[in-house]
Parts: C-alpha cells; structure tokens; sequence
C-alpha cells in the first residue's frame, strides 16, 4: 500500500503521519527529527505488513529526503523501515484535553490514531509517545 504520508521514527517505533497536501505532515516530521527521531519517508510512504504489524519505509528514490517548504528538498539521516505504532491525523483538529482513546486500521491491524493538536508541544508529546506509548489512569 502506498500512501501520501510522512513518517519519523524513535527506535524502531514509528509515527504515521497524514493529511491533506499542505496540512504540515512534512513539518511535523522535521520537528520530530529536530527532537531526535529518524526519518523514515515524506510525502510518500509504503506500508507492508510484517509479522502481522504494519511496518513503513521510503520509496527507494526518496529514501533520505524530506522537504523543508520554502527551503527546498533535504537530505536526512533515516533509517530503513519502522514498526507503525502511531498515527497522526492533521486534517482532524482535537478539541479534548485529554481525548478518548482512537484507533485506525491499517492493512486490517489497529493502530492507535492522535488528531492534530494546535500547541508548540505536540510534537515533543508525540516523540515521548514514542519512546514510552500512553498510559490509560
């Protein structure tokens, strides 16, 4: 499956990102790599099932490259392939402080699903997202 996505990763765990064009995935993603995750692919993105778990990586001729609107096309540290444990939605604004939990499907798995969060701080909530997934209280 290919879709028009981004997606970082922290480890091996990665961040599905989504939207319309222009919605900001590829800016998210460079946050997120400014904080310390890998880029697996932008703008593009394929998905593979493997061991049962949606898995991403890069076309093959846009492995390493992100764009930086207004700036041009980047070269990125990047790694091959990431377990998709995340998906951001951006054309979906979240409106709760503390919203229910959300899953989507992706080639018949669940995966848990975050709309956009207008805050300076969402990407560093998604990277330690990443890094230690959310606990339900």
């Amino acid at each position: 499956m290919l879709l028009h996505a981004s997606c970082v990763a922290v480890a091996s765990a990665g961040v599905l990102i989504r939207g319309r064009s222009g919605s900001g995935k590829s800016s998210l993603a460079l946050e997120l790599m400014a904080l310390g995750a890998l880029l697996v692919s932008d703008d593009r993105t394929e998905i593979k099932l493997r061991d049962a778990w949606p898995v991403a990586s890069a076309p093959k001729n846009l492995q390493g490259l992100i764009e930086a609107r207004g700036i041009g096309i980047l070269s990125a540290a990047n790694i091959a392939s990431a377990r998709i444990v995340l998906v951001v939605d951006l054309d979906r604004a979240e409106t709760d402080r503390l919203p229910p939990d959300r899953t989507t499907e992706l080639l018949g798995h669940s995966v848990a699903l975050l709309h956009k969060v207008e805050s300076m701080k969402f990407s560093a909530g998604i990277l330690q997202y990443l890094k230690g997934g959310k606990v339900d209280i």
